[in-house]
């Protein structure tokens, strides 16, 4: 489970860093839209996938053996 958490956490931090990114990017170029989605919904998108990264770490954190 612990490794499953690392993951989750591992894959969240990725896609929520390339979502802001992309958000970052295409509002610093004037755009207020990429594609269908709104620069927005991307940046909140980001958020929310970096928000469940921090939270699969502290679970995987809290399901460590106590030594």
């Amino acid at each position: 489970m612990i490794k499953f958490l690392l993951w989750v956490g591992r894959v969240g931090g990725i896609v929520g860093l390339l979502l802001a990114g992309v958000a970052v990017a295409a509002r610093l170029t004037g755009q207020w839209r990429v594609g269908d989605m709104s620069v927005g919904t991307l940046l909140f998108g980001g958020v929310a996938a970096m928000v469940v990264a921090v939270l699969a770490y502290a679970a995987a954190i809290a399901e460590r053996p106590h030594s």
